[in-house]
């Protein structure tokens, strides 16, 4: 504890007097400053013992003494020391009815306690008071590296809480709620999720206060690089003191140092999922169980969902690359819910995932596409499930619905999707609306010379899988005439309509343009 008043009254070497303001007593003295000047305001800083004979001070007047002494208190000046049998045998009633008036603690000094025994107290207690705060925190320091060390930073945390008397919470990139200790202050913590997200758009180190009805929270930032990795939450019911200010500094470097370790853990396991993955779509399933071990547990022998995602504009101009956000977001949601999940980056403008069917990554994953689709950050194309021996096919199916993810314009399709619906959204491509506009170009021109009605035939006897007498009565012509139209497509566009493929291609040309439907 920092000296006080009280403190300085009860040294017994000093024999000060509390002579006015002892309700006041327990304030902190920062120093202990002599002055002589009447108005010495210019010269504090706040948190001072003002010490004085007054020699200078018109001490009999007491509308003098009044403004003095606030003109003190609006300064920070926490008491005055007046020196009794120097200029004055006793305090002046003047200045010691204005200290009353306005609850200015006033102490009484001897003649034979020289201002600078009081100084020297005073830096005493700062220094000794200085010495135990760095001891405290070396301390705390030494504790929370064996916590680090042997039980990880749920450990760390916990210690953390202990020693700043209040609560501490740990955050992923996400600001999802990694640990927290004490168990009460979950909920508290749960509710700066919006502070720690804001933390986190910041380039590390970064820092903020939030303050509560019921305690004063610190934000830190955890990385060494310029992107954010976490965040630490210190929640205490007044401002840190010197040495839990060292705790939290070492608890914010420990926690730094795991995050850091973990991504090197991390790259390590990127590169052996690589290897996994080019395994699986070689159909090496067994050889890519055997490589894996328990780092997988079972992703590789359950149903799983391929994930392919793509940045979906220019990633060079995003703050942080959106593939990144991306895969940070879904391992944090792999470990809050304990499953396994394989995310390898293919070069830097494509993530391939694995993640159980079903479980919180894939649901993470479609909840992060929702929340940025106005923001275009990413594509994903999500596979169907399936399992180890067809994971080529589950690659193909999410390349193939990140496809049509990017032709509509949207930030995830499931593959899932594009098999139950109609295949002709798919034909909303431009290079498919060129094809057909030269399939049919000829016919139009037909058409166009009065000469016959060639495309609406061709629909009509298309639509009605060329029954000629149902096709002939939905036109209002007789049979024979939809016969010759026929001849007159085969002759014009030089080819069979008895090829399925030429009557196929034919149907989906008139979709794609519109000329398919009445």
């Amino acid at each position: 504890m920092p000296p006080t008043l009280a403190s300085l009254v009860q040294h017994s070497a000093l024999k000060l007097v509390v002579r006015a303001g002892e309700d006041r007593l327990d304030t902190p003295v920062r120093w202990a400053h002599v002055s002589e000047l009447a108005d010495p305001v210019p010269y504090m800083e706040g948190g001072e013992l003002l010490l004085t004979t007054a020699l200078t001070l018109d001490a009999e007047d007491l509308e003098a003494m009044r403004r003095y002494v606030r003109r003190l208190l609006g300064a920070g000046v926490v008491g005055l020391g007046f020196a009794v049998g120097v200029n004055y045998e006793e305090i002046p009633p003047a200045l010691l009815d204005a200290a009353r008036e306005e609850h200015l603690p006033l102490l009484e000094v001897p003649r034979r306690t020289p201002f600078l025994a009081i100084s020297k107290a005073v830096s005493a207690a700062i220094s000794a008071d200085q010495y135990r705060a760095v001891t405290a925190g070396f301390e705390a320091q030494r504790e929370l590296t064996r916590a680090a060390l042997a039980e990880g930073p749920e450990a760390v945390v916990a210690r953390l809480a202990a020693h700043v008397d209040g609560w501490a919470a740990l955050y992923d990139t996400s600001g999802t709620v990694v640990a927290v200790s004490p168990e009460w202050a979950t909920r508290r913590a749960a509710r700066l999720t919006p502070d720690v997200e804001r933390l986190r758009d910041r380039p590390a180190p970064a820092s903020a206060v939030v303050g509560g009805t019921d305690d004063r929270v610190e934000l830190q930032s955890l990385g060494t690089g310029r992107r954010v990795r976490g965040a630490l939450a210190v929640g205490t019911g007044a401002p840190l003191g010197t040495a839990e200010r060292y705790a939290v500094h070492s608890a914010i470097a420990l926690l730094t140092l795991t995050t850091e370790r973990s991504r090197s853990l991390q790259a390590a396991e990127q590169r052996l999922g690589s290897a996994i993955l080019q395994m699986m779509l070689a159909g090496q399933a067994e050889h890519a169980r055997a490589v894996a071990g328990d780092v997988y547990g079972g992703l590789l022998d359950a149903p799983f969902r391929v994930l392919v995602a793509e940045p979906a504009g220019g990633e060079a101009a995003a703050v942080e690359p959106p593939l990144s956000v991306l895969a940070e977001a879904l391992e944090a949601a792999a470990a809050r819910a304990g499953e396994a999940v394989l995310a390898v980056p293919e070069g830097e403008r494509r993530l391939v995932v694995l993640a159980g069917d079903g479980g919180a990554v894939v649901a993470a994953c479609e909840g992060y596409a929702e929340r940025e689709a106005e923001d275009a950050g990413v594509v994903v194309g999500l596979s169907a499930p399936a399992g180890p021996i067809a994971a080529a096919t589950a690659y193909k199916q999410a390349e193939q619905a990140l496809s049509v993810a990017r032709r509509r314009g949207r930030a995830l399709v499931e593959h899932e999707d594009l098999a139950a619906g109609s295949v002709l959204p798919l034909l909303a491509d431009d290079a498919v609306r060129a094809f057909a506009d030269g399939m049919l170009r000829a016919l139009r021109d037909h058409d166009a010379t009065g000469r016959g009605d060639l495309v609406a035939s061709l629909r009509a006897w298309l639509s009605r899988h060329g029954q000629w007498d149902a096709a002939a009565a939905d036109l209002g012509v007789h049979r024979h005439t939809l016969r010759y139209r026929m001849r007159r497509v085969e002759e014009i566009l030089g080819r069979s309509l008895d090829d399925p493929d030429v009557r196929m291609e034919l149907w989906l040309a008139l979709k794609a343009t519109g000329e398919g439907t009445e």
